[in-house]
């Protein structure tokens, strides 16, 4: 009877025990049945889509046929998904560059106290709250080539003889959508720069103006070193963010004039939704996935090594 009793009592000893175990995970399925449903699911799906040969008659017809590496192969080949995949390096190192820069430049700067600083602050950051569509639909009278206001400084300045064709010239597009690219992504740098600033110790830069280190220095020694896991944040999210930019370049150029603005989402899209092979364009959207999980690998990898000194 005793060892009855004591067997039922290790049972339910474990059975709580598992149950115990088992309560946070129950808390959180809802949450991740949510998210494979509206994230997880059109993924997988895009990766099924990039194996088979997905195009408006197979649409149609609903007979889809596997053709493995077929898609990838084609897109691969294909000499616009290289002009694409140039354009997106070149639009995304430059835009992230300049975004943090800047970025951090206004990030001290309203860490200091001046007058009117917090209007200007909410200012700044109320570009942030902007939809892209706006900010392209913007850019785009801005960058006009017989009414834009960025022409008319330009000139009446006697900076330029003539107006610019800003978004009609192969030459110049690339650069008018970076820079309207960057001003859109300043806000969201300056947020989490701020943030990283205002945790800095004083005692250090105090210790500092005793040893008489200028401004520049105390930026590259002292600033710099100290925000080096919000700066590599900062990277990782600008590079997710910016590498999948589509509104606002198809707002302003449209990936053209030709294919001088031409990235990778856009390039899907054409593949899509004008020429109707979407096979090909899943393909190109989990080649762009690849990459990104190839930068967030880098960042763990920094941010690992960075933990570890």
């Amino acid at each position: 009877m005793n060892i009855a009793s004591t067997t039922a009592s290790l049972s339910k000893s474990k059975s709580f025990s598992l149950n115990k175990r088992l309560t946070p995970y129950l808390y959180v399925l809802p949450s991740g049945i949510f998210l494979f449903a509206v994230l997880g699911f059109p993924i997988l799906y895009s990766v099924f889509m990039s194996f088979q040969k997905y195009t408006l008659e197979t649409l149609v017809s609903r007979h889809t046929q596997f053709i493995g590496f077929e898609n990838y192969s084609n897109v691969l080949r294909d000499p616009a998904f290289a002009i694409a995949l140039k354009h997106s390096l070149i639009f995304t190192v430059a835009s992230i560059f300049f975004q943090l820069t800047i970025g951090l430049g206004l990030a001290i700067l309203f860490s200091k106290a001046f007058p009117m600083s917090n209007i200007m602050r909410g200012l700044l950051l109320s570009g942030w709250q902007i939809p892209s569509v706006v900010t392209g639909t913007l850019f785009l009278f801005l960058f006009n080539l017989d009414y834009g206001l960025i022409n008319f400084v330009l000139t009446s300045l006697h900076i330029i003889s003539e107006p610019i064709g800003w978004i009609v010239q192969a030459n110049s597009a690339l650069p008018a959508v970076i820079i309207a690219n960057i001003w859109l992504g300043i806000p969201f740098n300056v947020i989490l720069l701020s943030a990283g600033v205002a945790g800095l110790p004083e005692d250090v830069y105090e210790a500092a103006t005793v040893d008489g280190a200028n401004g520049v220095q105390k930026l590259i020694y002292i600033t710099i070193p100290l925000l080096k896991s919000t700066i590599l944040a900062v990277l990782m999210l600008g590079f997710i963010y910016t590498l999948r930019v589509f509104d606002l370049i198809w707002i302003i150029t449209k990936g053209g004039p030709g294919s001088a603005t031409e990235v990778l989402p856009t390039f899907a899209y054409r593949l899509s939704f004008i020429n109707f092979n979407f096979g090909r364009s899943a393909a190109v959207s989990v080649i762009m996935l690849f990459i990104l999980l190839g930068g967030a690998i880098l960042y763990l990898w920094a941010i690992t090594k960075e933990e570890s000194l």
